[in-house]
């Protein structure tokens, strides 16, 4: 059996595929990466920050599933979208990602490397208060 950490793929296999015990891959993206996917439609964006963080800035059209209330029933992609998870820098959603996997999430996940930092690094548009 896998471990959470094992599912993590570092290498950015774009084709990723379910593990052999049947639970899902996780694969990082780059902040331009999500861009494209969002601009193509074919992204499921949910921000696993607390409330008071995407009070403050958020990307646009995110889905807001706090760590702390995590609940994987909120997450429901539409078909021919992927799950992108999100946070501040990258941390809390591989936690987010290992729940998921633990709960048997069917597809690969993929992870926002960087976070909303590199997002707002990169100049991609954010909004605010």
């Amino acid at each position: 059996m896998t471990t959470p950490s094992d599912r993590h793929d570092n290498d950015l296999d774009r084709d990723a595929p379910l593990m052999n015990d049947g639970s899902a891959r996780v694969v990082m993206l780059s902040a331009e990466e999500v861009r494209a996917r969002i601009a193509e439609g074919t992204a499921y964006l949910v921000d696993v920050r607390e409330p008071h963080e995407n009070a403050k800035l958020r990307i646009a059209g995110a889905q807001l599933v706090p760590l702390s209330q995590f609940d994987e029933a909120r997450i429901i992609p539409s078909d021919g979208q992927d799950l992108i998870l999100h946070c501040r820098i990258g941390q809390r959603c591989g936690v987010a990602a290992d729940h998921l996997c633990a709960a048997g999430y069917p597809s690969t996940i993929y992870r926002m490397r960087g976070g909303i930092l590199e997002w707002m690094f990169a100049d991609y548009p954010i909004e605010t208060g």
